[in-house]
């Protein structure tokens, strides 16, 4: 049984993305399986959840995300 899946579209900061796939590529992860992997820690893991709400390393160059 395949999954049912949602489209939907995010905007990315640029040179966070940039970043992300020089990484990308030595851990052999893609942005698809980050963001499956990624919700899915944050539904289920409480620390998790707790490390990206207190998150504010983005917030000094004046990001909303």
């Amino acid at each position: 049984m395949k999954a049912e899946k949602k489209l939907t579209s995010v905007h990315i900061l640029d040179d966070v993305y940039k970043k992300f796939k020089i990484s990308a590529i030595d851990e052999n992860i893609n942005l698809q399986k980050l963001v499956n992997r990624s919700l899915d820690l944050y539904v289920k893991d409480q620390s998790f959840r707790d490390t990206i709400n207190n998150y504010t390393d983005l917030a000094v160059s004046g990001s909303k995300y």
